[in-house]
């Protein structure tokens, strides 16, 4: 039967389940030119507007896996494990998960993503390292992790390449948060690693895209279905984002704290997530007995110092620069800095991590086209987390960027964004609650 860009987008339009063969026309023709960009990216709205039914939205994951190569990492022993995050404020988790469950001997094959709408992405925190190549041949790729057993690289030409298309439109034209839209993107670029499990990390909040507890339920339980369906162990956890996550929301600055942590300073809430995740995986994996064990271990990988020489084994093998992450503060300071003081003494009781994820986007940490540059310097330091006390005066946030406008604006989306208050705020854990 032929098929007509046009009349698709029209039946999605008008609310018509589009079967797998409609799907897969449409995705495989954004790749040899029988859909155009505009057309993909009325069909992306068409989706976020009405939905797809589990059905299709297993037919585009499918559509997005076989539009690319599926690895085969047979060679490498032992039971394969990847986390994926759903993206969040200041979440540098990635940068010290790899490096803890590798330690331990577990392979973690890891593709990432940029930047996406107002988070940020692993390999724009990856590439603010000078020299390091997130772009590796799926040869190269291979022998990492045979050698090193873990990798973190981006998407090559021929992994999921019609994902790569559809993910780069859906950030420039208000897309983004469509469940079957996310979902097929995350599995079928997870499914193409050649991974034999996977843990996710389901945001919440006002600084994720999924802002309510069920709607982030519907996603892990999409997500884990289409995982158990394509025969691997899925699990999911939901954690909280409603405030960034850690002290820092940019790319360097991101790095740096992921450094400080495998170094031994306490972020309690990135560590409690860190932990967590790389709990599961151990457990997926079945390098532990159960998600305590897991936990130990994980702690036993940075307080030995394993994950740290890990990680810089890591970024040497990829090109990077380790001289920085041994010398962060030799890292160039972005030329213009901003303070925005506390109007009063108190407890900090919020942050809002919505005006935060904008701010750093203002100031240059993010894109708001897919072919803008991002400045790796540029980001927001958080002197004072909730629940700490602030005198009047003190500087919450430091501003990083490269232009006292972009600083300007940033200052202008972070208005009301923090709460002060008398009394110390209740605290919550990040972690909500697991999917399976």
């Amino acid at each position: 039967m032929r098929f007509h860009p046009v009349e698709i987008i029209a039946k999605k339009r008008d609310r018509q389940r589009l079967s797998a063969e409609e799907i897969r026309f449409f995705v495989h023709g954004l790749l040899n030119g029988t859909v155009r960009d505009y057309q993909a990216a009325a069909w992306l709205m068409a989706v976020y507007l009405n939905g797809m039914d589990e059905e299709e939205t297993l037919a585009l994951t499918e559509a997005m896996l076989t539009s690319g190569r599926i690895i085969d990492l047979s060679q490498v022993p032992g039971l394969k494990v990847d986390k994926h995050s759903t993206g969040g404020v200041g979440d540098k988790v990635t940068l010290l998960l790899v490096p803890i469950v590798a330690a331990a001997g577990v392979p973690v094959p890891t593709i990432s993503g940029r930047g996406l709408g107002h988070t940020g992405g692993t390999l724009d925190k990856l590439e603010s390292i000078p020299g390091f190549r997130t772009r590796l041949t799926i040869e190269e790729y291979l022998e990492q992790m045979r050698t090193i057993g873990a990798a973190m690289i981006g998407q090559t030409d021929d992994i999921a390449p019609a994902d790569r298309e559809l993910y780069a439109l859906r950030d420039v034209t208000a897309t983004v948060e469509s469940i079957p839209l996310i979902a097929a993107s995350i599995m079928s670029k997870k499914l193409a690693e050649g991974i034999d499990a996977l843990v996710l990390d389901v945001k919440v909040g006002r600084g994720a895209f999924m802002k309510t507890r069920d709607r982030a339920r519907e996603l892990a339980r999409t997500l884990v279905a289409i995982g158990r369906g394509a025969g691997k162990r899925t699990v999911a956890l939901l954690t909280d984002m409603d405030t960034p996550l850690g002290r820092t929301i940019g790319n360097w600055l991101e790095v740096e704290e992921a450094i400080a942590c495998l170094r031994g300073q306490e972020v309690p809430d990135v560590l409690e997530v860190t932990y967590e995740l790389a709990a599961w995986m151990f457990y997926l994996a079945e390098r532990v007995r159960d998600i305590e064990e897991g936990r130990a271990l994980a702690r036993e990988m940075v307080r030995s110092g394993q994950a740290w020489e890990k990680l810089l084994q890591i970024v040497r093998a990829q090109g990077g620069d380790v001289r920085l992450l041994e010398h962060p503060e030799r890292y160039p300071e972005a030329p213009c800095v901003a303070e925005l003081p506390a109007p009063e003494s108190g407890y900090v009781a919020d942050l809002d991590a919505w005006a935060f994820a904008w701010a750093a986007l203002e100031l240059g940490a993010g894109r708001y086209r897919k072919e803008d540059p991002i400045d790796p310097r540029a980001g927001i330091r958080i002197n004072f987390s909730p629940g700490e006390y602030v005198h009047v005066g003190d500087p919450v946030v430091l501003l990083y960027a490269a232009s006292p406008d972009r600083l300007q604006q940033a200052l202008q989306r972070l208005e009301g964004a923090i709460c002060i208050q008398d009394t110390p705020p209740r605290m919550r854990s990040r972690l909500l609650e697991v999917v399976e």
